[in-house]
């Protein structure tokens, strides 16, 4: 059999392909051999004495049985773990990140919007949380009880509810029952705030408003 190396490389830049894709028909290997020029190997491809073979690739059919058993909850067992309980393997800083953080800022932004905190304090928190001071809802609530932003009531209201809101996104109550039986997500009960002295007037508004008044009165008359 002729040498066809070089067919083979000019064949493999035609076709843009590797060589090892690069077929030529041993029927016709003695006419393969006389093509010395690009021109000559597009004619043979053109006639079917040289193509290419299709690429081969690794096949996801097993991948995808996997994926559908474990989607089942098989193929779990303590035999396919791989990782500690606490590797980044099982359990990434990324998802316990994200278990930390979310309940901070969802009880955050649930005592801004009662009133509990202050717009600056509530700013001044969220910052101390994404800087990892608070481990958990119960740290950041006792710290908040320490500094006498909240009483101890306050607390544990502001945390039934924002338990309670967080079990309602997921579709449960408080009770571990379904949150939509009736048709609507029941509404969490709201946290209890501390009723909040009406500020007095200055003595240049209270005198302003009465002189008003009394040139409407003057005006009607």
């Amino acid at each position: 059999m002729s040498d066809l190396r070089n067919q083979r490389r000019l064949a493999s830049q035609v076709m843009s392909v590797g060589e090892t894709r690069v077929w030529i028909d041993p029927l016709h290997a003695d006419e393969v051999a006389t093509a010395v020029t690009r021109a000559d190997v597009r004619g043979l491809v053109e006639k079917g004495y040289i193509s290419k073979l299709q690429a081969k690739g690794n096949s996801r059919g097993r991948a995808r049985h996997t994926a559908l058993q474990k989607s089942k909850g098989k193929q779990k067992g303590p035999g396919s773990r791989e990782g500690s309980k606490g590797s980044m393997a099982r359990d990434p800083r990324k998802e316990r990140w994200m278990r930390t953080i979310r309940p901070l800022r969802q009880t955050l932004a649930l005592m801004r919007e009662e009133e509990l905190i202050t717009s600056e304090l509530y700013r001044q928190h969220y910052r101390r949380a994404k800087g990892g001071v608070f481990r958990s809802r119960q740290h950041l609530l006792s710290h908040l009880v320490t500094e006498g932003v909240l009483t101890e009531q306050q607390a544990r209201d502001v945390r039934a509810r924002a338990e309670a809101q967080r079990a309602a996104w997921f579709g449960k109550g408080p009770d571990g029952t379904s949150a939509t039986a009736g048709g609507a997500t029941p509404k969490p009960p709201k946290a209890k705030s501390a009723a909040r002295p009406k500020a007095e007037k200055p003595a240049k508004a209270k005198a302003a408003a009465k002189k008003k008044k009394s040139k409407d009165t003057e005006g009607e008359a």
